[in-house]
């Protein structure tokens, strides 16, 4: 455990300037944690920025010395932020994460859970040729960690009319080429939403799930074919165009903020309309 928390970084920036548009300050005093920021083109880290905008004091988690620095200098651009290293499949690094929250923010009202893995060779082909390590990991990754950092996650949150928010994709409803396992996933993510949202309401937590339209980030980019998808979407799309990553960000702020206090085990779709079409 000492060797976990000597990793850890504190970032202090009061003075920092942030990056979105109009500021009215209606999340002040509020905390939140953001799972999956990898970089500025991460759903993540707009939904961060929009969080941050909004005077939300915030926690960022990244794996591996690799995307620390990364993760490290964004936090820096979002106002008394805390960065803590969280392995989602390692049940002793979440304990050791919210305890640290606990310490620094002693509440919690906001967890953005945007963790999804599969392997690059499950991301293309037929499904029917998914192997079982392959389904397992999508899974642990993309869909339990939800659940268990949702039980860590409960203690700090409990009675402050929290908002857990994780992110899903059409995918998840219908057959995406070469989405494969990770629409199995995302499937199993938005059953987990509703049966949590249950689990959680009389505790004050509400639970839901953006599905965003496909957006180019760090992830989207193991999918064969998402430049072509990206194409074919905005010219069916009701809107006609994909939608932006600020888009989402803000859609993430209205479900953490009172705006939404009626709002539970509900996927909102983020997606110019595309989930309407027939064809």
């Amino acid at each position: 455990m000492a060797d976990f928390r000597s990793r850890i970084i504190r970032i202090r920036s009061p003075d920092s300037k942030n990056q979105g548009t109009t500021v009215t300050d209606s999340l002040k005093g509020r905390t939140g944690v953001i799972l999956g920021v990898a970089n500025k083109r991460s759903i993540a880290w707009a939904c961060a920025s929009s969080l941050a905008r909004e005077g939300m004091r915030l926690c960022f988690t990244y794996i591996g010395e690799r995307m620390e620095e990364k993760v490290r200098d964004l936090a820096a651009e979002c106002p008394g932020s805390m960065v803590l290293e969280l392995d989602v499949t390692q049940p002793e690094h979440i304990d050791a994460c919210f305890e640290e929250i606990k310490d620094e923010f002693g509440f919690l009202d906001t967890v953005v859970h945007a963790v999804a893995f599969a392997k690059r060779e499950e991301l293309k082909g037929d499904f029917y040729h998914t192997s079982k390590d392959g389904y397992m990991i999508a899974h642990e990754v993309s869909v339990y960690s939800l659940t268990a950092v949702a039980r860590r996650a409960l203690p700090l949150m409990e009675g402050r009319e929290g908002s857990i928010i994780t992110l899903s994709y059409i995918g998840g409803e219908r057959v995406i080429p070469n989405y494969n396992v990770m629409g199995i996933a995302k499937a199993a993510l938005e059953a987990s939403v509703r049966y949590l949202a249950n689990d959680l309401g009389p505790k004050g937590i509400r639970v839901n799930a953006i599905s965003a339209g496909p957006i180019r980030t760090l992830s989207a980019s193991g999918v064969d074919g998402f430049s072509k998808m990206l194409d074919q979407i905005a010219s069916k799309a009701p809107l006609r165009r994909n939608v932006t990553q600020e888009e989402v960000g803000d859609t993430c702020l209205f479900l953490a903020g009172k705006h939404s206090r009626g709002i539970t085990g509900t996927t909102i779709f983020v997606d110019a309309g595309y989930h309407i079409m027939g064809v």
